[in-house]
């Protein structure tokens, strides 16, 4: 149960995360691709292929910008569970030094607590170094 409510935590933690980027950056960046595009559908001058390539210039930084957030959360994602693994190893060495288990568990669940603790300190950081590096994609 008090698993279940850490992982609780850290993903409101991401999703509140995820959703100010998306309000604060992500959106202007998309209103600056489809106009962007729009605008290269108005050249009556340029052959279906340059109109193509036109708006696939337009589509570069919002893809790049998605390319950046989630590779940002895959990281948070795997260093949540590196350090959850950690825990996971150091109670199975507990069992298996013959500690009993309910200090196990106890044990086990304090090294979790703290893992998502040390996590949920990193979201601010990730999260205005993401913003820092959307905003200069955005220009």
């Amino acid at each position: 149960m008090a698993e279940l409510q850490q992982q609780l935590r850290v993903q409101e933690a991401v999703d509140s995360m995820v959703k100010s980027l998306e309000r604060e950056n992500i959106r202007k960046m998309q209103g600056l691709m489809f106009r962007c595009s729009a605008a290269c559908c108005e050249e009556s001058q340029a052959s279906m292929q340059q109109v193509h390539q036109c708006i696939e210039r337009c589509h570069a930084p919002l893809a790049q910008a998605q390319a950046l957030v989630t590779s940002e959360l895959e990281k948070f994602q795997d260093r949540l569970a590196r350090c959850t693994m950690y825990c996971n190893d150091k109670a199975k060495d507990s069992i298996d030094a013959g500690s009993k288990e309910l200090q196990v568990k106890r044990q086990l669940e304090t090294c979790v607590t703290k893992c998502v603790d040390d996590h949920m300190n990193l979201i601010p950081t990730m999260t205005r170094k993401m913003k820092e590096s959307l905003s200069s994609m955005g220009k």
